[in-house]
């Protein structure tokens, strides 16, 4: 899922202008670019090295992916989405858990599942934001030595 101009004109407010205008020098990576690589990294809990080459390579989109890590720049849109959502009505911090439980499928379980007519899809705030709140991405964003 790659972002969309909508999305994107959303999201870059949060990048560093440096990053987003052209200066002296080897030119920075396009960053709705390495963003759209950052958020297939969280998503799929991949590793760096699997990144598709369409996103750059996996050392540009890591390297970058610290930087906004250390700047808060994941922070800002993750408590930005979330705030949207809330005032929203469709994230209601009353209703949150954390379920440490774990039920095993059957072979073929997801075959035999007919998905639920009346489902409306997903926001990309939504899937943003559980895509930054993954366990991969609590992993990738705690601070490192």
């Amino acid at each position: 899922m790659d972002l969309t101009d909508h999305q994107w004109n959303y999201v870059m407010q949060f990048i560093p202008v440096e990053e987003l205008l052209p200066g002296p020098g080897r030119p920075w990576a396009d960053a709705r670019t390495v963003l759209n690589g950052v958020i297939w990294i969280l998503r799929t809990g991949a590793p760096w090295k699997d990144l598709p080459a369409r996103y750059g390579a996996p050392a540009t989109v890591h390297r970058r992916f610290q930087h906004w890590r250390k700047e808060g720049v994941f922070r800002r849109i993750l408590e930005v989405l979330a705030d949207h959502l809330h005032r929203e009505g469709r994230l209601d911090l009353s209703e949150c858990f954390i379920d440490g439980t774990f039920a095993p499928a059957k072979k073929g379980a997801l075959l035999s599942v007919k998905p639920r007519e009346g489902k409306e899809p997903r926001s990309w705030e939504l899937q943003m934001l559980m895509a930054l709140q993954s366990a991969s991405a609590w992993k990738a964003l705690r601070p490192q030595k």
